[in-house]
């Protein structure tokens, strides 16, 4: 007859607390949704901090690593998550090997590496940006037409380009040689010296640099719409008023009605201008 504890009660208890231990383990998925809270953070701050979607993010936190798109990825994604958070991300792969059977093969760096990156989706054609340009072409080509032939139009509103003379047809012999013709005037001032009193005249010059510009009559007819190049310029007429946008003012000098215009313009900065018969002053 022995005294003390019977051998039932002297066996080793070492598997029954690893059993317990195990048992009151949180998953991988749970232990990463204790932690996303414990820290404050909602479902769409780690998937900002991670580039995580938010889908995946949510299946793992479930438990469903289906939508990772394998074990391999399901290992990236918990990595990040774990990083997140601030968890051990050793630990928390080793437990998802376990609880999967274990780590397969080494696979190559690069499928790994996109695994812990969104996939950008296919996008189909910008259409957008193609009707824009679209538009910008059709209003280019309109413009240049206005200024190559408004003359020709029979509008009283024109694009003055300068007086120089055209070329005609030759001479009749019989006829008689011309005096002498006094000498010509300084060519950047010809067409504002002839700038009739009863039409507002406004001559855009860019000695210094280059600006886009755009210019319109009275009934708002587009005169011209386009990039004026250094050492260019433009004379636009208008029996009421002509109206001007700059794109950069600072490269522009402005002539109306014969006399140059004082302002103080920024470089870089869009000024919108309407000039009128009685000018020179800003409409």
């Amino acid at each position: 007859m022995s005294i003390g504890n019977s051998p039932e009660d002297e066996r080793p208890t070492e598997d029954v607390s690893h059993d317990v231990s195990e048992e009151a383990r949180p998953s991988v998925g749970r232990a990463l949704q204790q932690a996303r809270v414990a820290a404050g953070l909602t479902v769409d701050d780690i998937s900002g901090a991670t580039r995580v979607r938010v889908a995946i993010v949510q299946a793992i936190e479930a438990d469903d690593f289906t939508p990772c798109g394998g074990d391999v990825y399901a290992r990236g994604h918990i990595r990040t998550l774990a990083k997140a958070v601030r968890l051990d991300p050793a630990e928390l792969v080793a437990q998802y090997d376990a609880e999967h059977g274990g780590r397969p093969a080494a696979t190559p760096a690069a499928p790994l590496f996109e695994a812990e990156r969104i996939r950008p989706e296919r996008r189909g054609p910008n259409w957008t940006a193609a009707m824009v340009a679209a538009i910008v072409v059709v209003i280019g080509f309109v413009g240049f037409t206005l200024v190559k032939g408004g003359d020709e139009g029979g509008s009283e509103a024109s694009v003055a380009e300068g007086a120089r003379p055209t070329a005609g047809k030759s001479a009749p012999a019989t006829a008689q040689p011309k005096k002498p013709t006094d000498p010509k005037p300084d060519p950047t001032d010809s067409a504002i010296a002839a700038a009739p009193r009863d039409k507002v005249t406004v001559k855009v010059s860019a000695p210094e640099g280059r600006s886009w510009i755009s210019a319109k009559d009275h009934s708002g007819r587009l005169l011209f719409d386009g990039l004026l190049e250094r050492g260019d310029s433009k004379t636009f007429q208008d029996n009421e008023k002509v109206d001007l946008v700059l794109g950069d003012a600072g490269a522009i000098e402005l002539y109306v009605n014969g006399k140059k215009i004082e302002d103080d313009f920024r470089p870089g900065a869009v000024e919108r201008l309407t000039y009128t018969k009685g000018d020179p002053q800003v409409g």
